[in-house]
């Protein structure tokens, strides 16, 4: 009965009712899965005599833990829209299979991602921009975390799988738990054990594993719609790969920021040095304030649309994304007033050193200029996802990054007679110039994508 009043309130609950049940949830699960990215980096700062030193050290190794956030979302991402879908057309068996093959590749991936940067971290951290004083501060949390990458598979590609049949506050308590664990023991380990970044891997690690033994626990229980069992994660070729075809564009989005934050980081170590990288391991800490809700919005906003394109409700798919993009905009246009009127508030979290904490104030304004525009982007293409178009989604998710971003960086700083400001002023204009074009794609296809119907 339960399951049938879930589906029955999918199908013709109120639309900003349903938004705030299952978008509230997420983004409050967002901002505290943000808590297990930055409270690390809060406490680092503040490390007596290498706050600084040891904060720039673990910015580098952001670009890492973006790949394994990538390689979950692959799955999750694209698993859950399409098990929504197959949920709304009433086919339960395929739905809980989904379910289960995605969570036999994301192990696979596990095994692969742990072994592969255990061995390669020190390279790769060289790669990335690391000095020989930073280096050592940047391994010892790399290779503490590495360990735990199967944790956090589980908790960021099956969470999704929560959210989408409609429990976001049991996907908002996976998040809980884990951040408020990260949030006591982080100082513990640091300072009461003088364990300095190893404790503060070891917190996460900790915190990962709580977060993951509550999603197997939800997944294997009685209360969800998809039980996760062993014969659904026998993989069938037919029900994985379009579920890794849609995931992609997730995939890429986060892919693609780790290449961009090593693009950032190596020209920003060339051009400004230490501080410079100490500054945008702030700022890409921030940044995570606008885009990390803004996913929580569009995760609330997801299971709707799914479910009504796939029960071919057009009506209500498009008053969902009218609610979720008046949403993100709005969010996302308040953050943007924030960072430009009062940086140093934000860089002052995260760093006690005062030319670090100066440095970053000027280069937020500039990188931050154009993160309005952020909640057009991402409102636009995770409605592409929601409505299972893999390959626009894809296109979208490439066009800010790879084809604008990613140039620019490396573009400006030649062309510009102050080239910090030219590294950094390229994210505002990738940030309205792919906002512009996702709009006008999703608005212009919009209704032909409905009038064809799932082809799912």
């Amino acid at each position: 009965m339960a399951q049938q009043t879930r589906k029955q309130d999918m199908g013709s609950g109120s639309i900003p009712k349903l938004m705030m049940n299952l978008a509230i949830p997420a983004v409050v699960a967002q901002l505290i899965n943000m808590l297990y990215n930055i409270v690390d980096r809060i406490y680092i700062g503040h490390i007596p005599d290498a706050g600084a030193s040891a904060l720039t050290g673990v910015g580098l190794f952001l670009p890492i833990l973006m790949m394994i956030n990538a390689f979950a979302m692959l799955a999750g991402s694209g698993g859950a829209p399409r098990a929504a879908i197959a949920m709304g057309k009433n086919d339960q068996a395929t739905a809980q299979k989904i379910l289960g093959n995605c969570f036999c590749v994301l192990m696979a991936f596990a095994m692969v991602l742990t072994v592969a940067f255990y061995i390669f971290a020190p390279q790769l951290l060289r790669l990335f921009g690391a000095s020989d004083v930073t280096l050592p501060y940047a391994l010892s949390y790399a290779r503490i975390y590495i360990l735990g990458i199967v944790f956090v598979m589980i908790v960021m590609g099956m969470n999704p799988f929560i959210t989408t049949q409609g429990f976001a506050k049991f996907s908002m308590i996976t998040t809980v738990m884990g951040a408020v664990c990260n949030i006591i023991l982080d100082p513990i380990l640091i300072f009461g054990f003088h364990m300095g970044v190893r404790g503060a891997a070891i917190a996460t690690v900790i915190s990962q594993a709580v977060s993951a033994t509550w999603v197997l626990i939800f997944l294997r229980g009685s209360k969800t719609m998809l039980r996760l069992t062993l014969p659904d994660m026998r993989l069938d070729p037919k029900i994985i790969l379009p579920c890794l075809a849609l995931g992609i564009s997730t995939f890429v989005m986060l892919s693609t920021e780790s290449i961009l934050n090593i693009s950032f980081n190596s020209s920003l170590s060339r051009f400004g040095g230490d501080v410079a990288v100490g500054a945008m391991t702030i700022i890409s800490s921030c940044s995570q304030l606008v885009t990390l809700p803004l996913q929580g919005i569009c995760q609330g906003g997801q299971p709707i649309m799914s479910y009504n394109f796939g029960a071919g409700k057009k009506g209500r798919v498009k008053q969902a994304f009218k609610c979720q993009f008046l949403a993100c905009t709005s969010y996302a246009s308040l953050l943007w007033i924030l960072f430009l009127t009062v940086p140093q508030v934000f860089a002052g979290i995260f760093s006690s050193d005062a030319s670090l904490v100066d440095y970053t104030v000027w280069a937020m304004r500039i990188y931050m200029a154009g993160i309005f525009s952020t909640g057009v982007q991402i409102s636009c293409q995770q409605t592409f996802m929601a409505l299972g178009q893999a390959k626009i989604s894809l296109l979208m998710a490439c066009l800010r990054k790879l084809v604008l971003l990613i140039p620019l960086i490396f573009i400006l700083p030649q062309i510009l007679s102050n080239q910090v400001f030219g590294v950094f002023v390229a994210e505002p204009v990738s940030d309205i110039l792919a906002a512009s074009v996702t709009a006008f794609m999703l608005f212009s296809r919009l209704n032909r994508i409905l009038e064809q119907g799932s082809k799912v």
